[in-house]
């Protein structure tokens, strides 16, 4: 009986020891997926950790620094406990940042552990410590697309979605434990947790802006005195330059522009940008287009544009970072220093049409139209440009107190050669507008204004705006600056003088138009004149034909009557001569007469001698009497028979002779002769 028992009893122990050796088994066994690491703790042990230490090396009881890889895996339970924990994943466009949890202390000020190349991926937790890997923050980053076993204790990385590993700190535990471990626990955004992109910015206008990054390091010695930014190697390749006489200034503008960043992967690796002479602060050198993996705890950047000088510009440039200023301006210029390439200063060489991927924290960039520069004293502006924007129309009086508001236009040209010494003088291209041309400009015509009478400004226009040209040309010469044009654009006019003017154009232009109507009722005469010369043209032929004969027969008769008195003239002066002849030889015989006789007698004499040749009678040829008182008819015939009988002896009255007409009769008696 008491063996039955015992044997019950020992079958019932051996079942509990085979049931126990079971579950010791089972919870001893571990599946550890294909994309997950197995934490290995030991609970006891007969060594304990160091202080400081949170991993065991040496079979110290507590995090153990090997890990279980994926697969079944054997750990004996109760005496190690393990937890399965994923694999470290960055995704693509991401960056892994790791934080040591294991090694040794970081030196004083110290902002991240020293890298190693031994140190890898950070996935083998014993060589990092033993090779000298320190706590905190890691100079290397882990790419995207990393999948690495990492120590979860010995390790944290920090991804943009999620934080790997388990944190000592027991303010992170108690985070991680309510699931609010997060970037922004650790001071990062999670867009800092991307790879940075330098590439053009697109607008929604269609403007396309080139971009570089500008780099700030928080790692790395200070910065020597004075300086302001970064540059490896300093800038002593620019002296070596400087120093051969061959070297132009075009060669180191080119020096100063070629970038180091492949020394150190562009920033990329840390730990050769502190190797390579790296310090910390801003950065001379930027980075160009491209995805980089910077580790946010040690580099920032900053994306502006790059600097693009286009045609019909250049660009002037003051440099805050080089070596020491040497003026080589001359003498003669007082304005300021120019320098050459490399120095600290306003270079003398100016930028050129280009993109240029220059630090705008170390150079300051005045761009210069070299193009005719159009400045609007007006509302409106021009688009070429902003540099008139605060220009306003110049306000004026004349001499009689009249308010002037003038639109003006100003034309300029600066030399490419000349850019920098401009720059030097008026410091900008806004301050030769606004501090130089806007008083000097304004000034004049407010003066030349009000010494003038309104209506002389008027009328003189063209004199105001070249005698203003003149000023300004001189003026602007002093700033090395050409002035192509001065132009009064616009006049805006008092309402008083504007009435004044209107009424007297309104004069002018009646007067014009009653001169134009005037003309045009001369046109419409000489019109009608011609037309009715063109009604009357056949008239005016048969006209002028009949006028050509007239003229032929006056010339005819005239022809005749000249021949007539010639033959007049000459018989004439015949005739005299024959009367002279006679009248002088009866002269003469009259004298010898009187001489004979006497005067009297031979008066006498003369007078019977012409009664006795002449034809005059002395008593009547024909006589008609009319006797008893005859009247009627019959004293008509009786007067009629003395014309009729000479007719009948003639044959026809004399020449010039007229019938008489019938005698009246007598009122009596007598006879007529």
């Amino acid at each position: 009986m008491d063996f039955v028992r015992n044997h019950a009893t020992l079958i019932a122990l051996a079942g509990s020891f085979a049931l126990i050796l079971l579950i010791i088994l089972m919870r001893s066994t571990r599946n550890i997926g294909p994309t997950e690491v197995g934490l290995v703790r030991k609970r006891f042990g007969s060594k304990k950790l160091g202080a400081g230490s949170a991993i065991a090396f040496n079979g110290e009881a507590g995090y153990q620094a090997l890990l279980l890889m994926p697969g079944v895996q054997f750990k004996l339970w109760p005496l190690y406990d393990v937890t399965r924990h994923p694999m470290v994943q960055i995704q693509a466009g991401q960056i892994g940042v790791v934080i040591a949890q294991a090694g040794e202390p970081l030196p004083v000020g110290a902002k991240s552990g020293i890298y190693k190349r031994e140190f890898g991926n950070f996935s083998d937790l014993a060589g990092f410590v033993n090779g000298g890997g320190q706590k905190g923050v890691q100079r290397l980053i882990l790419p995207p697309g990393t999948v690495v076993p990492i120590h979860p204790v010995g390790f944290l990385v920090i991804s943009k979605d999620v934080v790997y590993g388990v944190p000592i700190d027991e303010a992170y535990a108690a985070l991680e434990r309510k699931g609010g471990l997060k970037p922004e626990s650790f001071g990062l955004e999670p867009v800092q947790l991307e790879v940075v992109r330098i590439e053009p910015r697109f607008f929604q206008d269609g403007k396309v802006v080139d971009m570089i990054g500008i780099v700030t390091t928080y790692e790395g010695p200070p910065l020597p005195k004075g300086a302001i930014a970064n540059r490896i190697g300093d800038f002593v390749d620019l002296a070596t330059l400087e120093a051969n006489p061959a070297t132009k200034d075009s060669d180191l503008v080119e020096a100063i522009l070629s970038v180091k960043n492949e020394d150190h992967n562009n920033y990329q690796d840390f730990q050769a940008f502190l190797d390579r002479g790296g310090r910390i602060g801003l950065q001379h050198d930027p980075l160009m287009y491209g995805a980089y993996n910077l580790n946010p705890f040690l580099v920032s950047v900053e994306m502006v544009p790059m600097l693009v000088v286009n045609q019909g510009e250049v660009a002037v440039l003051k440099a805050y970072v080089g070596l020491a200023t040497e003026d080589t301006s001359g003498a003669d210029f007082k304005f300021g220093s120019l320098v050459r390439p490399g120095h600290r200063g306003i270079w003398q060489e100016p930028l050129r049409t280009g993109k240029y991927a220059i630090n705008p924290r170390c150079y300051s960039a005045e761009i210069v139209p070299t193009f005719i520069l159009t400045l609007n004293w007006a509302d409106a502006s021009s688009t070429a440009h902003n540099l008139d924007k605060g220009l306003k129309q110049i306000t004026a009086k004349s001499k009689e107190g009249f308010v002037f508001n003038i639109d003006l236009q100003v034309q300029i040209h600066v030399p490419d050669t000349e850019a920098p010494k401009v720059i030097s003088i008026v410091g900008t291209m806004l301050n030769l507008v606004t501090e130089v041309l806007q008083a000097a400009v304004g000034n004049h015509f407010r003066d030349k204004l009000q010494s003038m009478p309104a209506i002389d400004f008027i009328e003189k226009r063209q004199d105001v705006q070249n005698q203003a040209q003149n000023h300004i040309t001189e003026k602007l010469k002093e700033y090395r600056i050409e002035t192509r044009g001065v132009y009064i654009q616009d006049v805006v006019f008092p309402q008083q003088l504007v009435e004044v003017l209107t009424t007297r154009e309104i004069a002018n232009q009646q007067q014009e138009t009653y001169r134009a109507e005037e003309k045009a009722q001369g046109q419409r005469l000489e019109l009608e004149q011609a037309r009715g010369k063109a009604d009357m043209q056949s008239e005016l032929a048969r006209s002028s034909v009949g006028i050509d004969i007239a003229k032929n027969k006056a010339q005819g008769v005239q022809a005749e009557a000249d021949g007539e008195s010639y033959r007049l003239e000459k018989v004439g002066r015949a005739s005299a001569v024959k009367t002279e002849a006679d009248g002088v030889a009866i002269a003469k015989g009259l004298e010898a007469q009187q001489l004979a006789v006497g005067k009297d007698q031979t008066a006498l004499i003369n007078a019977v001698r012409a009664l006795a040749d002449g034809a005059q009678r002395f008593v009547p040829e024909n006589l008609a009497l009319s006797l008893g008182g005859e009247t009627g008819l019959g004293a008509s015939l009786n007067a009629l028979v003395p014309q009729i009988m000479r007719r009948l002896q003639t044959g026809a009255p004399a020449s010039g002779e007229t019938l008489p007409a019938a005698p009246p009769p007598p009122k009596g008696n007598g006879a007529a002769a």
